[in-house]
């Protein structure tokens, strides 16, 4: 297969994938956060942004897997790409700015992302599963989630979205000791999934 068979492919993988994930997520925004560094060289992710569908906004990667059947996947997709959710209404003009609510929500968006992303190329992340960043890991040392497939397509399971909450230490423990459906379950019962917004009570 030649350089521009190649370069075909992935374009048509590109086109089924975002397809796809509009279907999951709603209609695309027209802006993409491009990274100055592009991933495939060890820089940082391009975001793209699906504020039409769930209340708030759900930032997605696009580069995880590139070609089908190639890069990351788990029990449940063949590939996947990454989803998370805040409440607040895209504002990318503060995307920026961690004073405002928006720009808060963002940086830390990106940091899970950019975090996970490089992981997920090594692990078998699945759906359910919990996770804790290393205390020494920068920005996000500590902190906890819970991974969920999102919505997935019926009858499909070649391509599918990887939600990531962030959750509280005492709910990952309930995940861990019950099971990580059940805390989904008391999130979305309380109204707080697919959203990795803190500014809530812990459910567990």
């Amino acid at each position: 297969m030649t350089d521009d068979d190649d370069n075909e492919l992935a374009q048509k993988w590109y086109e089924t994938k975002t397809d796809m994930m509009v279907a999951i997520l709603g209609a695309e925004h027209d802006i993409v956060m491009h990274a100055l560094i592009p991933y495939c060289v060890g820089g940082g992710l391009d975001l793209y942004y699906f504020p039409n569908g769930a209340t708030g906004t759900a930032i997605a990667t696009k580069e995880l897997c590139e070609l089908p059947g190639e890069g990351s996947a788990n029990d449940d997709f063949d590939n996947y790409e990454l989803v998370m959710f805040t409440r607040h209404r895209i504002s990318l003009d503060d995307a920026n700015d961690r004073n405002t609510l928006f720009g808060a929500a963002h940086y830390s968006i990106n940091a899970i992302l950019s975090c996970i992303a490089p992981y997920s190329s090594q692990a078998k992340l699945n759906p359910k599963e919990t996770c804790e960043f290393p205390k020494d890991t920068e920005e996000l040392g500590g902190r906890c989630i819970v991974f969920d497939a999102f919505k997935p397509l019926k009858g499909h399971n070649r391509f599918g979205l990887l939600l990531i909450l962030e959750i509280y230490r005492s709910e990952m423990n309930f995940a861990r000791e019950n099971g990580g459906q059940q805390l989904i379950d008391k999130l979305s019962a309380s109204g707080y999934y697919p959203y990795s917004d803190l500014d809530r009570p812990p459910v567990a």
